[in-house]
């Protein structure tokens, strides 16, 4: 009687519709949380909605599309973030990866130099670029100011001669640490029979790099690129403290194109659009490291 009472119980729901059934609530909640704003999004570009002009708020069609693509900001905003872009990555990959593998020797006060160099990315975007700007970069109390006057050179004043370049060693300082921790893991999970049968071999330091290392760094490489190209597409605080995007448009990208649009314009059309098509720049870069990404998964 107790196993034919316990055998009445019903089973789980099984195959595609069980699947979904359990998954339904989750997959309705992100459904709603990306689609709602982008929805509103696309509704904005369509209206000419200025906060300044309330009276004049109405269906515009059009509009607000031939005005970004014939605002003479655009295209540099958006050369700007492709070239912030590839160069914070080349830099902290680059730097990276050559700092992982030394930090995986021995030396004297490797501790030590390990939390030095992770130190930046624990600091507040808006707390290094105040730093970085006062205390390193200031054309006349910066230290490196002092360094030119030191050996005769005359200081320059970094966010009014480069502007990008001055953010996008910024950015890079702040995104090193995350490049070496993550590479160093990766480093560190190499097999040391492996290493150490490449050196009975006669492989030297360069060719131990080149064809063991850098091969087993791939998967952690591509890791490292699609998570710093997330957050790097909208990078706004660095450029709002040191420079508000100037001159003129020469270090703006598309995050504080959007900003300017909204808060500087009050134009929401406007700044609607330049959202939609940050989305579509970022979907592109994800398609294509999603891609990458899997390829090495593969291999």
């Amino acid at each position: 009687m107790a196993a034919h009472a316990f055998n009445t119980t019903q089973p789980p729901p099984r195959g595609r519709r069980g699947v979904w059934s359990l998954n339904t609530p989750t997959i309705t909640i992100l459904f709603l949380w990306s689609l709602v704003p982008l929805l509103m999004t696309l509704w904005f570009s369509f209206r000419r909605y200025n906060l300044m002009a309330p009276d004049r708020i109405g269906f515009d069609g059009l509009g607000n599309y031939r005005y970004l693509l014939t605002d003479p900001g655009l295209a540099l905003a958006i050369w700007n973030t492709i070239l912030l872009l590839g160069a914070v990555l080349a830099i902290t990959i680059g730097l990276g990866t050559v700092l992982a593998v030394l930090f995986d020797q021995e030396f004297f006060g490797r501790g030590i130099a390990r939390v030095l160099v992770l130190a930046p990315f624990f600091i507040m975007p808006t707390v290094s670029s105040l730093l970085w700007k006062n205390m390193m970069m200031h054309p006349d109390n910066g230290f490196i100011a002092f360094l030119m006057r030191s050996v005769g050179l005359k200081p320059i004043d970094w966010f009014a001669v480069v502007p990008l370049t001055s953010i996008i060693i910024i950015v890079s300082w702040q995104w090193l640490p995350f490049a070496l921790l993550t590479l160093l893991t990766a480093v560190q999970s190499l097999d040391a029979e492996r290493k150490e049968a490449a050196r009975m071999d006669g492989a030297g330091p360069i060719a131990m790099f080149r064809y063991i290392i850098l091969p087993h760094l791939g998967r952690a490489i591509a890791a490292t690129t699609m998570i710093e190209t997330i957050f790097l597409l909208g990078i706004f605080a660095e450029i709002y403290v040191t420079t508000s995007g100037g001159p003129g448009f020469a270090s703006t990208n598309l995050s504080f194109l959007i900003y300017r649009y909204v808060l500087q314009e009050y134009d929401i059309g406007g700044a609607a659009v330049a959202a939609l098509l940050a989305i579509v720049l970022a979907n592109i870069l994800a398609f294509f490291l999603m891609r990458s990404f899997a390829r090495n998964l593969e291999t």
